[in-house]
């Protein structure tokens, strides 16, 4: 079995986990703006809960977006760095597909639309099916205006279940998504402890990759308002 630490600040929040033979250890604190002081002390903290050195890692892993352009960076650059000095292999995860597993486990949900609040009247997107703590992408994973919003039409009849702060644009979206959605969770957000069970699976599918080939998820390139 694989031991694997996965490190996440995509958001307001951040988070790191440890895979230790199917058992995972995590540590979530709602820090904003405060990631880079508080991102190393938690991994040092579940690591010694896990009992796991970082020598004992086989894999790295981290929120590779979309979200928070300055806390993907972060998170990208702690785990390079770990990964490069260990000489591990290093897997990106998505923070969408986060979201909807850690709701498939909370909620038990089968069809969910992970949305995050992507700023500039836009959403971060993207849909999964999920079941046996698996996820699968039914959807891109996109940034586009909520009115723009659709629901898969692969999936038609599901009934889809939102989560993510990207729902708190409610008012905006089309009519037809309003009605084919069966509840909302707007409070929950990207955490290392889905992220990690992910990157489990992904290093059992061979899927890590060498440090320097990882990069962000950015979704678009534009950062800022061009005012006039």
């Amino acid at each position: 079995m694989a031991m694997l630490l996965a490190l996440d600040a995509s958001s307001s929040a951040c988070s790191c986990a440890v895979w230790r033979d199917g058992e995972v250890f995590s540590r979530f604190a709602l820090a904003p703006r405060e990631h880079t002081r508080r991102l190393m002390p938690m991994i040092d903290d579940v690591l010694t809960e896990a009992q796991v050195a970082l020598t004992d890692l086989d894999a790295l892993a981290y929120g590779q977006g979309p979200g928070s352009f300055t806390g993907l960076r972060i998170a990208a650059g702690v785990a390079q760095g770990l990964a490069f000095a260990l000489e591990r292999p290093l897997i990106g995860v998505s923070t969408l597909a986060a979201l909807a597993l850690a709701a498939h486990r909370r909620y038990h949900l089968r069809h969910v639309i992970s949305a995050l609040d992507a700023r500039m009247s836009e959403i971060y997107v993207g849909a999964y099916h999920c079941q046996d703590d698996a996820v699968t992408p039914v959807m891109a994973d996109a940034v586009m205006p909520p009115q723009s919003l659709e629901l898969p039409p692969a999936n038609q009849g599901a009934q889809w279940c939102g989560v993510g702060s990207g729902w708190s644009l409610w008012e905006d979206m089309p009519i037809e998504v309003k009605t084919g959605i069966n509840q909302c969770f707007v409070d929950p957000q990207p955490d290392a402890a889905a992220m990690v069970r992910l990157a489990a699976r992904a290093f059992d599918a061979q899927e890590g990759r060498p440090p320097q080939e990882v990069i962000p998820v950015y979704l678009r390139d534009q950062v800022a308002i061009k005012r006039g």
